[in-house]
C-alpha cells in the first residue's frame, strides 16, 4: 500500500513544477509551493477503522514512509455545538472546532507535525523560524521529538508561555525587539539552518489542511455553509480551502464549498483592506498591534492565496476591534465553559457583525475555529 499519494510540488503563481523529494523552500519566482497528489487509492469509508489523529489521512499527506512520522497524537479535535452562545447570536447550528486541545495548545501543532516529519524525511536536521509565539513552541517541540535542532526567533511581546515552551524542549530562543518581520530578518541571517518560516517550506500547509479534512469527516462528508478563521500568515485558511478543493476533485464531497471568512483585528488588517479594495495581494500594515498577537502579521507571504480562497468561495474578510475580541472571549467562556484564545474570539466578534448585517442567515450551519487554548493568554482575564 502506498503510504502517501504525493506526486510533485507546483507553483500557484508561475505554474512551474518541482520534484517533491528534495530540500526546497520557495519557487525561484518567490512564491510558496503547494504539494500535489495523485488520486489516492482510498475512500472515505476506509478511514473509520484508523486511529483518531491527523495521520489517518496519510495518503493525502506528504510523508512517504510511516517510519518518518513525528507525532504526539495530534488531530481529530472536537467539533462542539455552541447552543447557548448560538442562541445569543440567533444561530441554531453554530459549531466550534477547538484546536486548544491539541498538543502544545494550538493548531500550530498540525503544521509542525507534518512539516517536521517531511523535513526530517528529506534530510533536514536543523530548522529555524520566526514566530509570534505558538508556531515556535510547536515547531521546537516537534523538532525535539524528531531529534532535530531548532532556532526560534520571536518578538519580545510574544506570550511568555511560548518562550518557556521553546526553552523547555531545548531549542535556541532568540528574542527580537520588533515584529515578526524583524524576527524573519534575523532568521535569514543565520547560516546552516533550513528556513521553516510560514509558507517558505511546502508542508506546514499540509498539516493545517487536516482541519478541513476533519471538518468534512466529522460532518459526515457534508459541508457547512460558512467557516470563519483568524488570519495572520493565512496558512490555516489556505489549508482548509486546499483540503476541500482536493476532496471535491477526488469525489469525496460535493459542492458548493463553504464561504470562507478571513478574520483580522482592526490593529492589523492587511487582508481585509486588500479584500475591500479588490486587490490581488495586500500592502504592508503600518504600526501593527493587537491583543490577538498570533494574527499580528503586517504582510503575509501567501496573502494572494488567502484572497483567492475568499473569492473562490464567495467569502469575505472582516476586521474587529480588540475590545470586541475580549468581550466575545469572556462571553463564550461564560456561556459555554470554553476559555478560547483571543484569535479564536476574533471569529465570534466577526460572526456577531455578520449576523447583524444578514451576511450569515439564522438557518445556516457555521463553523468557527478556535485556534488555541485561552490558558496561554492569562493576561486577557482580569482577576
Amino acid at each position: 500500500m502506498t503510504f502517501s499519494a504525493l506526486s510533485h510540488l507546483d507553483c500557484p503563481r508561475c505554474g512551474a513544477t518541482h520534484d517533491a523529494d528534495q530540500i526546497i523552500g520557495l519557487c525561484p519566482c518567490g512564491s510558496p509551493l503547494l504539494a500535489r497528489y495523485d488520486v489516492p487509492a482510498v475512500g472515505p469509508g476506509e478511514l473509520a477503522s484508523r486511529a483518531p489523529d491527523l495521520w489517518r489521512y496519510h495518503e493525502l499527506l506528504p510523508v512517504r514512509s510511516p517510519e518518518n512520522v513525528v507525532t504526539l497524537g495530534e488531530g481529530m479535535t472536537p467539533l462542539l455545538p455552541l447552543s447557548r452562545y448560538g442562541a445569543e447570536l440567533g444561530l441554531d447550528r453554530l459549531l466550534m472546532k477547538d484546536e486548544g486541545l491539541i498538543p502544545t495548545g494550538s493548531f500550530k501543532a498540525r503544521g509542525a507535525a507534518v512539516g517536521v516529519s517531511r523535513a526530517y524525511e528529506v534530510g533536514v536536521r536543523k530548522i529555524a523560524m520566526p514566530t509570534n509565539g505558538n508556531a515556535g513552541s510547536a515547531w521546537a517541540t516537534y523538532a525535539a521529538r524528531a531529534g532535530m535542532e531548532a532556532l526560534i526567533a520571536m518578538p519580545l511581546a510574544a506570550p511568555e508561555i511560548c518562550r518557556r515552551e521553546v526553552t523547555a524542549v531545548g531549542a535556541r530562543l532568540q528574542l527580537i525587539d520588533g515584529l515578526i518581520g524583524d524576527a524573519a530578518a534575523y532568521v535569514r541571517e543565520q547560516p546552516g539552518y533550513f528556513d521553516a518560516s510560514t509558507l517558505k517550506e511546502p508542508y506546514r500547509i499540509e498539516g493545517k489542511k487536516t482541519m478541513g479534512l476533519e471538518i468534512a469527516e466529522q460532518l459526515g462528508w457534508k459541508l457547512p455553509d460558512v467557516i470563519l478563521y483568524p488570519t495572520g500568515g493565512g496558512v490555516g485558511i489556505i489549508g482548509i480551502w486546499k483540503a476541500l478543493t482536493e476532496l471535491l476533485a477526488w469525489g469525496w464531497i460535493t459542492g458548493p464549498l463553504p464561504r470562507l471568512v478571513a478574520v483580522q483585528s482592526t490593529g492589523c488588517a492587511p487582508i481585509v483592506r486588500a479584500w475591500e479594495k479588490g486587490l490581488p495581494e495586500s500592502e504592508p500594515w503600518p504600526d501593527a498591534q493587537t491583543v490577538a498577537f498570533g494574527i499580528t502579521v503586517p504582510k503575509a507571504l501567501g496573502d494572494f492565496l488567502v484572497l483567492e480562497a475568499l473569492a473562490d468561495t464567495g467569502g469575505c474578510a472582516v476586521a474587529v476591534d480588540d475590545a470586541d475580541i475580549l468581550a466575545e472571549q469572556h462571553l463564550v467562556a461564560r456561556l459555554e465553559g470554553t476559555f478560547i484564545c483571543p484569535e479564536g474570539a476574533a471569529n465570534f466578534a466577526a460572526l456577531r457583525r455578520l449576523r447583524e448585517s444578514g451576511w450569515v442567515r439564522p438557518d445556516e450551519q457555521v463553523v468557527a475555529l478556535n485556534t488555541g487554548a485561552g490558558l496561554k493568554y492569562p493576561e486577557t482575564v482580569p482577576l
